[in-house]
């Protein structure tokens, strides 16, 4: 049976232990390059994961034929070029999230592995979460009734860097602020668990001054399927909350998307908590399901170029105005 060997390129935090394991521990699937253009770090990691071969040049790992596929965990502002690089190649791609810059680097990503004939799947890994996983449940088996209206609040405190400002509050980097890196997660969630939305309106500002970056958003939703939604979203409030709940016509289910809390049903007959933890390797389950699709093994992946394209388009709607100024 065969096995998809994957080459990552941008091997940093988050392919440590969130995501760069899980491809070595997936059913039929190994692990077998990485790439960083620090040559000495990519080396270590190399060395500290069992990795075959490393490489300090993204061309040279796209084109090393014993790697099928490649997962391109490198900041936003690079994941368009090395897509494009990937497809031309004849591989399938695995891209981090947020997708790319802008809507418009999406649907060119999508376009062009389209034009080659590879899939495209992004890093929303909440969508083969059990976790999450139990939330759509709880919607789609009328747990909660006919579904009326989500709201999503999400408020963190800002924490002053200990050197430079991060690469994710730089809008030349990741498109964006925290917004673009966290609410990404909730938005494409519930375009998976309500489906896609169909309109929106709201705007961002700056109210703590200390980056350029937006770090408060509001927003209103309408879904397609005709539910109704509000998000805020502010990175310099006092308190720490992570909220999202969507409420039926007989009852409401609550969840955190980041925070660990456990998912909650409330109805007529009363409150149930469901408490359900994450992997190890949080990208692994999502893994899986690539691995299965490539193979031939199990049904289609999530979350692929086309699902991440429309967060990413409701995301620039929000930030619409802001950037614009």
């Amino acid at each position: 049976m065969k096995t998809i060997r994957w080459g990552i390129i941008g091997c940093g935090d988050v392919t440590e232990v969130k995501s760069g394991p899980g491809f070595a521990k997936a059913e039929r699937s190994a692990l077998v390059a990485v790439m960083r253009r620090n040559g000495e770090l990519a080396r270590d990691y190399a060395r500290r994961h069992d990795v075959a071969r490393w490489y300090d040049d993204g061309a040279a790992l796209i084109g090393d034929p014993e790697v099928d596929a490649i997962y391109i965990a490198t900041p936003p502002n690079a994941h368009k070029e090395y897509t494009l690089a990937a497809a031309a190649a004849g591989k399938p791609v695995y891209v981090e999230k947020p997708m790319a810059l802008d809507s418009g680097e999406c649907e060119a990503m999508v376009a062009a592995c389209r034009a080659a004939g590879v899939p495209l799947f992004v890093a929303y890994y909440r969508r083969a979460l059990p976790r999450f996983l139990k939330v759509k449940e709880l919607v789609d088996t009328g747990a909660i009734g006919d579904v009326r209206a989500v709201t999503i609040t999400l408020y963190r405190q800002y924490q002053p860097p200990a050197g430079a400002l991060p690469w994710r509050i730089n809008p030349g980097i990741s498109g964006g602020g925290l917004f673009v890196d966290l609410a990404a997660h909730t938005l494409d969630l519930l375009d998976y668990i309500l489906g896609p939305i169909a309109r929106v309106t709201g705007g961002a500002g700056n109210q703590g001054g200390r980056y350029e970056a937006e770090d408060i958003v509001h927003g209103a939703f309408e879904f397609a399927s005709g539910v109704r939604g509000t998000g805020i979203w502010s990175f310099n409030a006092f308190g720490e909350v992570d909220r999202t709940e969507i409420v039926g016509s007989r009852g409401r289910v609550s969840f955190a998307t980041f925070d660990d809390l456990p998912v909650t049903l409330e109805t007529a007959a009363g409150a149930e908590a469901f408490t359900i933890p994450h992997p190890a390797h949080v990208h692994q389950p999502l893994i899986q399901t690539i691995v299965d699709e490539l193979t031939g093994q199990g049904t289609a992946c999530p979350s692929t170029g086309e699902s991440g394209a429309r967060t990413t388009r409701v995301m620039d709607e929000l930030l619409r105005a802001y950037y614009q100024r």
